[in-house]
């Protein structure tokens, strides 16, 4: 992993590409792009210097497209080149011009790639293990917008904004992002684990799916079992559990059989003819002692029934890591700024998300190359350090007076930022620092303008 991120850094200073070709090389992106990429060989914003420059934009502080621009002029004059315009126009109708399908294949490369060359002891049992969690964002306020991701029904018209719902696969190993899907915030098969299913081609026999209660439905256990993979999963609450019953294992823990629900509407008849008339699960209770911690005791359902190969303190610690799903989350909404999108129209507005995801991606790819370098686990090293490190010192070793030296100084000082360790420290829900005092719009802005004036 060390040597190819070497190589790939001195590829880019010898073509005098842009600094992102060093984690994202051109032609991986033409690979992405087909032979659509032709056309545009002659611009300034080709396929491969618009996603560069995308992806800067996406890691910039305000992530605004003039200072994408600026960046770009900079970058064009240090090599001797005519700077382009300043103006943002060609550089937005060239985003405008990137395929969708293109930009969500880079974001899944991007995660695989990292996830299939992980080390086998980052892995949990020798076992890929996949953290499913849903989210939303939300988007400017327009026409195009809210047609296709309405806002809150229960807010008033010009009051919100449109958002969107979001289920994010995560690769427990590295923390990549390995597929996502998008949808409307409400409405039929909008919910988390429907965007879920249709993930479902992602997954491998053999993996495990690592997940909060929204995806135990007995169906969403079912077809991942049917495809050999195996689903480690908090019990949803409307279930009642008694470890007087089943097959006892040890102390809170047992095996069970439910049985098939009536097929719901979603699902084919021949579908539903071909999952089983019950499933044998594994419930196993995790008393939570840790100072802080809301819940204090849960159970866990599980297809991993044999107890001997996965002890239940084994799945306890396992599910507990479950938690790595909100803080890559996270990542990408607070660190990344991922939130609230800017894009004015749901075709850019999608673009824009998996811009987020492959800058997301490459982050990852470079913290889990230092953490293999310093012998340490990637879940452990700071995100937010090293997209600090990253953005300082990637633009200077492409530039020609960088050194061989200076790529081992980038994954030492990426290395360096390890998460905080205190698993004693507890504090109160509270914030100290006020907020501002301003009122919540309960009316479109043009009503509280004309009584301005009035």
């Amino acid at each position: 992993m060390d040597v190819a991120f070497r190589r790939a850094i001195a590829d880019a200073r010898q073509q005098g590409d842009l600094y992102f070709a060093s984690l994202l090389p051109e032609d991986r992106i033409r690979q992405a792009f087909g032979s659509a990429s032709w056309f545009w060989d002659s611009w300034i914003y080709s396929p491969a210097v618009t996603l560069w420059v995308f992806l800067a934009q996406c890691l910039s502080g305000d992530h605004s497209c003039r200072e994408a621009v600026a960046q770009l002029i900079a970058w064009r004059l240090a090599r001797g080149l005519k700077p382009c315009s300043a103006k943002t126009g060609a550089y937005c109708t060239a985003r405008e011009r990137l395929a969708e399908d293109a930009c969500l294949q880079l974001a899944r490369e991007t995660g695989r790639q990292a996830d299939d060359e992980a080390p086998e002891e980052w892995r949990w049992q020798g076992r890929r293990v996949l953290d499913v969690d849903g989210s939303t964002f939300t988007m400017p306020d327009t026409p195009e917008n809210q047609a296709e991701y309405p806002q809150v029904p229960g807010q008033c018209r010009g009051c919100g904004f449109p958002i969107a719902r979001i289920v994010v696969v995560f690769s427990l190993a590295v923390g990549t992002v390995l597929d996502a899907a998008l949808g409307k915030y409400q409405g039929k098969q909008t919910g988390e684990n429907s965007l879920f299913r249709t993930l479902h081609g992602l997954l491998r026999e053999g993996d495990v799916v690592l997940a909060d209660r929204y995806f135990s439905g007995w169906f969403d256990l079912a077809l991942l079992q049917q495809r050999g993979v195996d689903s480690v999963v908090r019990k949803h609450q409307l279930r009642a559990t008694d470890f007087r019953t089943g097959r006892w294992l040890g102390k809170g823990d047992h095996l069970v059989r439910w049985s098939k629900p009536p097929r719901p509407d979603w699902m084919s008849d021949e579908q539903y003819a071909s999952l089983p008339d019950e499933l044998t699960l594994r419930e196993v209770r995790v008393v939570v002692q840790q100072k802080g911690f809301r819940t204090k005791e849960l159970v866990v359902v599980t297809t991993l029934l044999d107890d001997q190969q996965y002890p239940a303190a084994e799945i306890a610690v396992l599910y507990r890591r479950r938690w790595q799903a909100e803080l890559n989350l996270r990542s990408l909404k607070v660190v990344l700024q991922m939130d609230h999108l800017r894009c004015k129209t749901p075709h850019r507005v999608r673009n824009e998300f998996f811009m987020h995801l492959v800058a997301y991606n490459l982050i990852r790819q470079l913290l889990a190359v230092a953490a293999c370098r310093a012998g340490v686990q990637p879940w452990t090293v700071s995100f937010k350090g090293a997209l600090q490190t990253l953005t300082n010192l990637l633009p200077l070793l492409t530039t020609s007076i960088a050194t061989a030296d200076w790529c081992a100084a980038l994954l030492n000082a990426i290395a360096t930022h390890i998460v905080g360790n205190r698993p004693d420290r507890f504090e109160p829900r509270v914030k100290k620092r006020r907020p501002k005092s301003y009122k919540l719009m309960r009316e479109p802005r043009y009503n509280y303008k004309k009584r301005m004036v009035a």
